[in-house]
């Protein structure tokens, strides 16, 4: 069995709801045959981290080390890993573990976010009971096929967001085959939505971006909208009613919100939630019988759709808008997007020189 090159790993933790991490170290799982050990360089912030910590979303297990948008170096290699060598440049998702078995009904059909013995990157455990750890860390421990090399057009420091937040609104546009000529609206110029219109428009769409204010129209145009939607303006949206294919809801929309949406779409448009809006959410059956759109969500991407999420991204240099900080600033960091103040997403980075925080 091969042994772990660290068998302490220091990290920053949250042990109880909050928005402030602190040191923290804990001894990782033991390295099995198709694991990769990888010294981190660089790990976003998602919202889900802030999610998580703030415990917002459920039962959070504090001590919880957060964090799965990870790029680093593989240092240690199972005996079985022959895909990935010591040195490579890997990117960890939001997931880390599935079972990928051809009998199973999720990994078979590529929906492996959804394997019943799926362990996501933090606040998840694995099936004998130890808590996965994320990335805001100096190493982490991963199934081989949760690393996911970063081609080397892509800037490393870059990569980050593209392992969460790109894939997540690549994923449905992958699925349901979003083309050329397809009118896609997308709510929320944010660390997500500023994504979705790069991809979006990469695929050939026709791109309309909403915002609650036009203070982010030039930038949404630059990323390649060919449309701007001030949704404080009610002619603006009078002007898109009845005009969408594909609506991708990044931002956490009030639920009474959707009635809105609806509205926007052409017959048998889709809308697909990326965010959670808070509270449930109420319709009546009438709007969809009579305007025949559908409503739609996705999680993340399994294997497949990550890979090929960094290779379309190379392809059409599709890279996030980040803030860096180092990683013993990360409180001031999430402090930062916890206000919303950021555009669009933070990347930490962990000392070079040193293993230790």
């Amino acid at each position: 069995m091969v042994e772990g090159k660290i068998n302490k790993i220091h990290g920053w933790a949250a042990k109880k709801p909050g928005i402030t991490v602190e040191p923290w170290s804990y001894k990782p799982r033991p390295l099995g045959e198709n694991d990769v050990e990888i010294k981190i360089e660089y790990s976003g912030i998602c919202g889900s981290d802030l999610h998580t910590i703030k415990e917002e979303w459920g039962t959070t297990p504090y001590p919880v080390i957060v964090g799965h948008e990870i790029v680093g170096r593989v240092i240690t290699k199972g005996e079985k890993v022959a895909h990935l060598d010591e040195g490579d440049l890997v990117g960890v998702g939001a997931q880390v573990f599935a079972c990928l078995k051809q009998d199973c009904n999720a990994c078979s059909r590529d929906y492996d976010p959804h394997c019943p013995e799926k362990v996501f990157t933090f606040s998840s455990h694995y099936a004998d009971g130890e808590q996965a750890q994320g990335g805001y860390a100096e190493a982490v421990r991963v199934d081989s096929n949760y690393a996911f090399k970063i081609p080397a057009s892509i800037d490393p420091v870059y990569a980050p967001p593209l392992m969460c937040g790109g894939t997540t609104v690549f994923a449905p546009m992958l699925r349901k085959g979003v083309k050329k000529g397809d009118r896609v609206g997308v709510v929320g110029i944010g660390g997500l939505g500023h994504l979705a219109i790069q991809y979006a428009r990469a695929l050939g769409a026709e791109v309309v971006a909403f915002s609650h204010s036009s203070n982010k129209k030039e930038q949404s145009l630059e990323l390649g909208a060919t449309k701007f939607v001030d949704t404080s303006n009610k002619d603006e949206l009078d002007s898109v009613r009845r005009s969408l294919d594909y609506l991708f809801v990044t931002s956490s929309a009030q639920s009474n919100q959707y009635n809105e949406y609806i509205s926007w779409m052409d017959f048998e448009g889709q809308i697909v939630l990326l965010a959670l809006p808070k509270g449930d959410m109420s319709f009546s059956p009438s709007e969809f019988i009579h305007t025949e759109v559908a409503l739609t969500g996705s999680l993340i991407g399994g294997i497949n759709v990550l890979k090929k999420t960094l290779e379309f991204s190379a392809q059409h240099n599709i890279l996030p808008i980040i803030e860096r900080f180092p990683m013993e600033k990360v409180n001031d960091a999430l402090a930062r997007v916890d206000a919303g103040k950021v555009r669009y997403r933070v990347v930490l980075e962990n000392p070079k020189s040193s293993s230790n925080l």
